[in-house]
């Protein structure tokens, strides 16, 4: 039985291949029951050092009898042929649909033996070729199950997070390699009241066999539609691990994840680490996992699905996307990687060597690599256009601000336009490049800036959730009225907030750099009757004790006073 290498792995999810995909991306699913609001949201960071983070955006349409559509490759921009185009396709504003339908994914790789070079349909051209084609979830996942059928698959081992109005849906899948079109995949629904996440490791093992009640394969996958369906399949998924000899047992003992993609240290470490970190912050159980996520006890392998100590808010969900293992042993400000103010990141590569011993950086869910991300919010009670919102930021998760964008908006920013810059060309008013100003800016003295950054931050980001209650509420009523009317609504408000969360951050980088510029702290002083101006109070906090501390062991005589 082949396995990765770690270095293989590491590669892959540190999307070191320049050519390739966002490879290391991080997911979570939150089900109707599990949120506060009864909303079904799912989450999604895109990185990659060499994705430039924009909001995406296809208008509805209806196409003339014959119509076909190009694809081509999402990471590359690579051509990769013509399938037929439907008589009507949906708006999509980034990751969701007008009928408030979300997609985000993870990639996994996998056995290399698995890649199907004719294929026609890479995991990119899937998500958006499906947003514009299904209504639901279930609608999503029939179409995925078509498209890999009629035209091949191109890319490596995925997850997908689905989510609709009503339900969250886990989709793993990966190709069939020898030439064969189409995949092998297990589709599963998260229960009410249940969270799920998925970071770079296939998530699902064993799983219910066909009893045509609760599961299905996918030869009966008009069979979806059926609400008591929970999981469906390719009907040969597990053939094909028998056809490979990765599988010998009965069918019952089938474990998707362990045949496809089996697990290792990385697996582990940098990949289900992250699941762990994030379900850590909302379940106080998750501590007996502990061993797992760090890679010392991959026996110990968490469930697929887990409950919430508390129903979520969006807000808590944004704080799930914002981890670098803070308060567990791997957190990323506690050793001297973090240097002297307590930087959250570290920079790549992931591995390096000392006299023959091999150590690693922590992969976490919040990156400096990230392009984009965004927490979806599908809301059952509101009409589709006002109840889909992307909260949607760039960069680095910890330090992006989340602004909403309704899925009925017939436009986008200008500051998160595709074209506005690109990933060689600064804009200074590009979200991307902004953003990437504070958040490298805040690299450089962490710990000293904190605090203004999160004030700031959160003054963005409640501001947004305080609105969102009074523009749901006027546009819905809208709605009923002068539906045209409240697109126009809601894509006034999106955009606007869009930009003005732009404007703001270039006023904050101004405010930031100003005042901490030199390895000052400045504060500005009030001017006394009789004064033209006065000089700002200055206080330099230097390194702390602990690094001084570093500094004088290393240096030792050198530095001494005399």
């Amino acid at each position: 039985m082949k396995k990765f290498s770690l270095l293989v792995l590491i590669m892959l999810i540190s999307g070191f291949l320049a050519d390739q995909a966002p490879k290391a991306c991080t997911n979570f699913l939150i089900t109707k029951g599990a949120s506060k609001d009864g909303s079904v949201m799912i989450t999604y960071s895109a990185d990659s050092h060499v994705l430039y983070g924009e909001l995406y955006f296809w208008p509805a349409k209806k196409w003339p009898a014959g119509s076909m559509v190009d694809v081509y490759e999402w990471d590359t921009g690579k051509f990769m042929g013509r399938i037929p185009q439907l008589a009507e396709t949906y708006s999509v504003v980034g990751n969701i649909n007008q009928h408030q339908l979300a997609i985000g994914e993870t990639t996994f790789g996998g056995r290399p033996e698995l890649g199907e070079p004719g294929g026609m349909i890479d995991y990119g051209s899937l998500i958006y070729l499906t947003l514009q084609r299904a209504k639901n979830a279930r609608e999503a996942i029939r179409t995925f199950s078509s498209l890999l059928t009629e035209f091949g698959y191109a890319s490596s081992g995925e997850s997908f997070s689905i989510a609709d109005k009503d339900e969250a849906w886990i989709v793993e899948l990966i190709g069939k390699g020898n030439g064969k079109k189409g995949a092998v995949w297990v589709a599963r629904r998260i229960p009410d009241g249940y969270i799920s996440g998925h970071a770079n490791h296939p998530r699902i093992t064993t799983f219910p066999l066909a009893d045509g009640v609760r599961s299905i394969t996918s030869k009966d996958i008009d069979k979806i539609f059926n609400p008591e369906i929970e999981t469906v399949y390719a009907y040969d998924v597990i053939d094909v691990a028998r056809e490979y000899g990765w599988f010998k047992g009965a069918d019952r003992d089938f474990s998707f994840s362990d045949t496809y993609a089996p697990l290792d240290f990385g697996g582990a470490r940098f990949c289900e680490a992250r699941v762990w970190s994030g379900f850590n912050k909302v379940n106080s159980q998750m501590g007996k996992y502990l061993d797992y996520a760090m890679g010392e006890n991959l026996a110990n392998r968490m469930p697929l699905w887990i409950k919430p100590d508390n129903k979520l808010s969006v807000k808590d969900v944004m704080g799930m996307m914002r981890d670098y293992y803070q308060n567990t042993p791997m957190d990323m400000t506690n050793d001297v990687g973090a240097g002297p103010f307590g930087n959250t990141v570290r920079w790549r590569p992931m591995t390096w060597s000392v006299d023959g011993v091999d150590y690693i950086h922590e992969r976490a869910i919040s990156t400096q690599q990230c392009g984009f991300s965004f927490v979806t919010q599908s809301r059952s009670w509101l009409p589709d256009p006002v109840g889909g919102i992307l909260w949607f930021g760039v960069d680095d998760t910890y330090y992006t601000v989340y602004s909403p964008m309704y899925c009925g908006i017939t436009r986008v920013p200008e500051t998160f336009a595709t074209g506005n810059g690109d990933i060689m060309t600064f804009s200074d008013n590009a979200a991307f490049w902004v953003f990437n100003q504070v958040t490298n800016f805040m690299y450089t003295r962490t710990r000293l800036m904190i605090e203004d950054f999160h004030n700031k931050q959160n003054e963005l980001e409640d501001g947004f959730i305080n609105e969102i209650q009074e523009i749901d509420r006027t546009a819905a009523e809208l709605y009923k009225k002068k539906p045209a009317r409240a697109l126009i609504y809601l894509t006034e408000y999106s955009v606007n907030a869009g930009n003005n969360t732009v404007r703001e951050w270039q006023e904050f980088y101004r405010f930031l750099f100003t005042k901490y510029v030199d390895g000052n702290v400045k504060e500005k002083q009030p001017v006394p009757p009789g004064y033209k101006y006065v000089t700002p109070k200055v206080s330099q906090p230097g390194y702390g004790e602990e690094w001084l501390r570093r500094i004088s062991e290393d240096a030792g005589y050198r530095l001494k006073a005399k």
